[in-house]
């Protein structure tokens, strides 16, 4: 073999295992973030949530999806360019359920912890939401959070009122719940003596059973509340962020928070 032959021979040597390099690396490297182009492509955003928690996501009178997180996601899929597909799932295994694609995002109400903050992927806060105490209105031995020691207390299945409640000494018993509004109907028929939730959820409640129920002033804890995605979903996460803040700064979501809680949110300290 004559030098000309081996210096062809090394050249196309040298390209191969380059090319097999270069092939190895898109291989085993980080796929792009495909999320929202995906969406678009599509045409539609399909939102996880557990339509159990009124006035953020129920089934009205006429059995369809009503709440301020649907209105806000509806608005936010307008924005974005896309229909919205809501997708029902307990809330218990909507985490699970979001990163097996059975949807885009969850809009549910989620509050944003550290711990949940390790796994997903959040929007800034969009409200504030807690983990308060309601009790019958005829109650006068419950007035603080530290009062529920040695009583029955109720909350939501998967909500941080259970975890707050898992690190609450001194409960009797805590009674979990699919849905809080069997939480609040064992309230009122005493099967237990308060039940944990996140304010707006218990005051809605509270104005839809006149007289019934009421809210201790101090709260458990207090927590921000945001859009959840998967953690590899930064773009699509990035244009929901910036569908919401054109909706904040226009005014639609101080429409919003005035239809569904009877006050302005995003004009308040809860901003």
């Amino acid at each position: 073999m004559n030098k000309s032959v081996k210096k062809i021979m090394a050249v196309v040597l040298t390209a191969a295992i380059g090319l097999g390099v270069l092939g190895g690396c898109s291989s085993t490297g980080k796929s792009e973030d495909q999320s929202l182009s995906n969406v678009k492509k599509a045409g539609v955003l399909k939102v996880g949530l557990s339509d159990d928690y009124p006035p953020m996501e129920f089934r009205d009178s006429n059995n369809k999806e009503a709440g301020f997180d649907i209105d806000m996601v509806n608005a936010i899929g307008k924005k974005m360019g896309v229909k919205v597909q809501i997708v029902t799932n307990s809330f218990d295994g909507i985490f699970v359920a979001l990163k097996a694609k059975k949807f885009d995002m969850v809009q549910s109400c989620v509050s944003v912890t550290n711990e949940r903050k390790s796994t997903l992927l959040f929007s800034d806060p969009y409200i504030y939401g807690g983990d308060a105490v309601f009790v019958k209105n005829s109650n006068t031995s419950i007035k603080a959070p530290n009062d529920l020691k040695g009583k029955v207390v109720g909350c939501q299945a998967g909500t941080t009122a259970e975890e707050a409640l898992k690190n609450f000494n001194g409960l009797k018993e805590t009674k979990k719940y699919q849905q809080t509004t069997d939480a609040f109907l064992d309230l009122q028929n005493d099967r237990t003596e308060a039940v944990v939730a996140d304010p707006m959820v218990g005051d809605y409640y509270t104005s839809k059973n006149p007289g019934k129920f009421k809210k201790v002033k101090e709260y458990i804890g207090k927590q921000p509340i945001g859009a959840a995605f998967r953690k590899s979903d930064k773009t699509l996460k990035d244009a929901y962020q910036k569908a919401f803040n054109e909706l904040k700064k226009d005014g639609t979501m101080s429409k919003l928070s005035n239809k569904w809680f009877g006050y302005d949110i995003y004009n308040s300290q809860n901003k």
